[in-house]
């Protein structure tokens, strides 16, 4: 990230305040779509099937 960076923003009106409470916005869904994809969250089944994938997690077999 480098100053030239924030040009387009600047040009879209957002001063400092409005850069970072974007920043922290996109920095939440990120962390929440990790989450969710780690955790094998499958969308509801009111989605297109094209946004949805299948998957399957299996545990080990711990023998019991």
């Amino acid at each position: 990230m480098e100053r030239k960076d924030l040009e387009p923003l600047r040009e879209h009106g957002l001063d400092d305040r409005a850069v970072v409470d974007l920043n922290q916005t996109v920095a939440y869904f990120n962390y929440v779509n990790r989450i969710a994809e780690g955790l094998g969250v499958e969308l509801e089944s009111h989605w297109p099937e094209q946004a949805r994938r299948h998957r399957e997690y299996r545990l080990p077999d711990d023998g019991s």
